[in-house]
């Protein structure tokens, strides 16, 4: 069989059924402008937060770095507001059997430094991400290609040290001309090309290998952004972006830049939309749900889209660990009452969740064996509490902590969930706040909770498999609370290998049961969007995975 990428959906499937379940607005969107021209030199201003680390493409894992990195950096692909793969700096990328392909980079386009842009820019940047003294968020993304276990250095289960890398290349990743890269792959996996528009695939510029640290900070890019000036990232404040002049590809950008304003709390970014002193904000304060159709009746969208929310458990707490740590982790699920918490705090702009993945996505299965636990029955979670404290007693006066960021709108629904721990099981249970969201990161990261941790997901591409291999999957670049089953890993990697999409989704499916079995993450609900803007701006829309189509916003 021959394997062609040109322009191909693999994954999203119809969400009206999500929107007419309680999404707002039929989880549609109103762009309160049409087709406004609008002044394509004024910049717009956008809510957003301190990036968790340096801009490099392949060290950015979370929300707040991502929208900007995805507006600095194109790559081989660009996933279009449906979810669908199309070509971007990719000629052509072709394999005759899903596990040898053949990927021809377009001429002409450069770095805004002038450097073309060329094969060697995607296999140095590939392999500078993949190395694991490099020690870059998204390396796990390149673990298909032949030669990973070489370059990485995974603590594996039973393993006491990490391994030191025996490589600094992938033996997979071959440059073959200044237009020509050959990738082989440890097994055949027809929808690897998926996940070349995520941001780890994006080509660097050679002075980001010479000096990351220095390009992280005012990173070099051939998007349809770059940085407004030496400086624009002013740490705590702001990034200033303006316009790319020389950029082609589909997503030319209709206004002169994006400001992306940091707030710690969604309440001021609000007021200030109302006072028409911000453009556009995607976080709302969650007493703002019940209102925000009305108080911008014009300038709002509710949509669903390929992300979820989880309460995630540290498998390094010792009083989760073990059967009674599996009976705990069950109790807290059965404890939370998530039709109550989406009815009333999210007042319906969320639905309840039963499964790891998300409905937006092909092969999403409302019925995985094992997901009886995310049904709320306050009398078999005490029932589960309490089989765990005849097995290993809950530590008398504990208090059980809710890490979360106050950024992201989370206190309402986390002061929620601690009160059904406590009217449930009868523990004391309380929120632990953070300012930024890159403070809880960092905490998750240096695995240094006390206890749970809210956790959210957007996709970064269309695929069963990327809710569960970044997340879950043994070392791999999300895996924060350090998961690790042997099994769950076998059926992903068996997944990924299989010969037909419908295949590959029975063995997610399969995956999935085992972490119901686990529960190293607590399913919580399904996510949708809400944005609301001022009235200096328009067109404003969200895309597949729910981020804002800021390069298609205009000034009126």
């Amino acid at each position: 069989m021959r394997f062609t990428r040109t322009s191909k959906a693999l994954g999203i499937v119809a969400i009206a059924a999500l929107a007419l379940t309680g999404c707002g607005a039929g989880g549609g969107s109103n762009n309160g402008g049409g087709d406004a021209a609008g002044d394509p030199n004024k910049i717009i201003t956008a809510y957003s937060n301190e990036p968790q680390n340096p801009l490099l493409p392949a060290d950015t894992g979370e929300v707040y770095g991502g929208r900007v990195v995805e507006l600095l950096f194109e790559g081989l692909t660009v996933y279009n507001p449906n979810g669908e793969s199309e070509n971007a700096l990719a000629e052509s990328i072709e394999s005759p059997d899903g596990q040898n392909y053949t990927i021809k980079v377009k001429s002409g386009t450069k770095f805004t430094n002038g450097e073309e842009v060329t094969a060697k820019s995607f296999v140095d940047a590939w392999n500078f991400a993949a190395l694991s003294t490099n020690a870059q968020t998204n390396s796990s993304f390149f673990e298909s290609i032949e030669g990973y276990d070489a370059v990485s250095a995974v603590k594996k289960q039973g393993e006491t040290e990490v391994p030191a890398p025996t490589a600094e290349t992938l033996s997979g990743l071959v440059l073959k001309d200044d237009y020509t890269i050959e990738v082989k792959l440890s097994q055949p996996e027809a929808d690897w090309p998926l996940r070349l528009g995520y941001s780890a695939f994006m080509p660097l510029p050679s002075e980001a290998i010479k000096d990351p640290k220095a390009f992280g900070e005012n990173p070099i890019g051939n998007g349809p952004y770059k940085m407004a000036k030496e400086g624009a990232w002013q740490h705590d404040s702001q990034i200033e972006l303006v316009k790319n002049p020389d950029y082609k590809g589909s997503r030319e950008a209709k206004n002169g830049g994006v400001t992306f304003k940091f707030y710690t709390d969604p309440a001021p970014a609000y007021t200030d939309i109302q006072g028409n002193n911000l453009d556009v904000t995607d976080v709302l304060p969650t007493n703002a749900l019940k209102t925000y159709t009305t108080d911008f009746p014009e300038n709002h969208l509710n949509k669903p889209y390929a992300g979820n929310s989880t309460l995630n458990i540290p498998g390094y707490l010792k009083e989760f660990q073990g059967e009674a740590g599996k009976l705990r982790r069950q109790a807290i699920s059965m404890a939370i009452d998530r039709e109550e918490i989406t009815k009333v705090i999210y007042s319906g702009t969320r639905i309840p969740a039963n499964d790891f993945t998300s409905p937006s996505v092909g092969g999403y299965n409302d019925n995985v064996a094992g997901s009886e636990v995310t049904k709320f029955d306050a009398a078999k979670a005490k029932e589960a509490w309490d089989k765990a404290n005849e097995i290993s007693p809950w530590p008398a006066n504990k208090v059980l902590q809710l890490a979360y960021n106050t950024d992201g709108g989370n206190k309402e629904w986390i002061d929620a969930v601690a009160n059904n721990l406590k009217n449930n099981l009868g523990i004391k249970a309380e929120g632990q706040a953070f300012a930024k969201f890159a403070e809880l990161l960092d905490l998750r990261k240096s695995k240094t909770l006390p206890g749970l941790a809210r956790a959210g997901w957007q996709a970064d591409y269309p695929s069963l498999y990327n809710f569960l291999g970044p997340l879950l999957g043994t070392g791999a670049s999300s895996n924060y609370e350090g998961y690790s089953n042997p099994e769950f890993d076998k059926l992903l990697k068996e997944g990924l290998g299989a010969k037909s999409t419908d295949d590959a989704n029975a063995k997610f499916t399969q995956a999935q049961e085992i972490l119901f079995q686990d529960l190293p993450n607590i399913p919580l609900w399904y996510a949708a969007r809400q944005v609301v803007w001022s009235e200096n701006v328009a067109n404003v829309d969200t895309g597949w995975n729910g981020v804002i189509q800021y390069y298609n916003i205009t000034a009126k």
